[in-house]
Order: C-alpha cells, then sequence, then structure tokens
C-alpha cells in the first residue's frame, strides 16, 4: 500500500484482517452513536443494505474530518431476520433469548463498506450473506454462551464464526469475509483502482 489507511474502527478484527492483506493500517474509532443513528432511521424505507451503509459512511466521514488528506475506511455490519433489524447483545440473558429468536431460521448479514477523503465519499459496497442456524437446544446455547465468553456480546448475532459459534449452522451462503464484517475483495478491488495499492 502506497499510503496508511484509517480504519474508522476500534476493531481489533478488522485491523488485523486489513494487516494480513498487506495493507498499512491506522485504526480510529469514529465514536459515534449507532444506536442513535439505528433509531433514527427505523421505520418503513430504510433496509439493512441502506443501514450498513449510512453506518459505515457516518463512521468514516467522522474519521475522515480529523484526518482530511487520509484514505479512511469505514465499516459496519447489520443482521436481519424476516424484515427486523436486530443490534448487538447487552448481557447473555439477551444474548440467549437472540440465539433462540435465530434457531432453526436463516438471517442475514448485510455488510457495508465506505471509502472517504477529505470529508467526500469515494465508494460506496453492500455485501450480503445468508446464514441458517441449525435447531438449537436450549441446554446448548448455555454452554456454547458459557464456552464462547464474552466475545458474543461484540457480536450481533452472539456468535463468531471464527471460533465455537461455526457450531451453531446448518447452511452458510456467503463468503467469509462479508459473514466477518470486512468484505475484503470488494475493497481490494476498488483500492487497486484507485491507485492506493498495487495491482
Amino acid at each position: 500500500m502506497k499510503k496508511t489507511l484509517i480504519l474508522a474502527s476500534a476493531s481489533p478484527w478488522r485491523c488485523a484482517m486489513l494487516e494480513q492483506a498487506g495493507l498499512l493500517v491506522l485504526a480510529e474509532p469514529a465514536n459515534i452513536d449507532e444506536r442513535a443513528i439505528d433509531t433514527a432511521l427505523e421505520g418503513p424505507g430504510t433496509g439493512p443494505d441502506d443501514l450498513a451503509l449510512i453506518l459505515a459512511e457516518a463512521k468514516a466521514m467522522a474519521v475522515s474530518e480529523r484526518h482530511p488528506d487520509a484514505l479512511v475506511l469505514g465499516a459496519d455490519q447489520v443482521l436481519s431476520l424476516e424484515g427486523e433489524t436486530l443490534h448487538k447483545s447487552r448481557d447473555f440473558e439477551e444474548a440467549r433469548r437472540r440465539l433462540l429468536q435465530l434457531s432453526g431460521k436463516t438471517h442475514r448479514l448485510n455488510s457495508g463498506l465506505v471509502l472517504c477523503r477529505g470529508g467526500k465519499t469515494l465508494w460506496r459496497h453492500v455485501s450480503v450473506a445468508e446464514m441458517t442456524m441449525r435447531d438449537l437446544d436450549p441446554g446448548f446455547i448455555g454452554r456454547y454462551l458459557a464456552h464462547a465468553g464474552q466475545a458474543v456480546l461484540g457480536s450481533v448475532g452472539a456468535y463468531q464464526i471464527e471460533g465455537p459459534g461455526i457450531q451453531l449452522f446448518e447452511r452458510i451462503d456467503g463468503d467469509y469475509w462479508t459473514i466477518v464484517g470486512l468484505p475484503l475483495l470488494p475493497l481490494l478491488t476498488q483500492l487497486r483502482a484507485m491507485g492506493a495499492i498495487d495491482g
């Protein structure tokens, strides 16, 4: 990479994925109130794709204003089930209810990416994955949560497929990078097209 990419996030996972792909990355949290944005946009007319992009863009813009000459990446992921947008669980009881709600059903993960520079949006992208959970026994859910620990509270679906969360699933349609919230292949394609990385 010719210049450092600023990731508008405190996510160590996203930062590590970008670094593993060979990019020079500086992580800087956007410090926006995601819940307030969610609440303001609830209702008809704003789908999961839109919400993922709006949140990713809000993050990228907030950091871009502090670093006007830098290329800034914002990323966000939205989970939807049967038309309802779901949020991260606040505690283990809410995570348990979330997994019961998702059990035996197919939900969608919409992963949005936005690149900004100088307070202007240069590129927006959404990738979608469909995740089908197997029918989960309540006892298994309890054991899973005890094993997975605090990490489940950092995931909108109360799972991380890169760990024991993979055991919750019967079928996955979509690429790994979309599922973990950073669709790398379209991002790398765009960075090459912009001349930001060698290619």
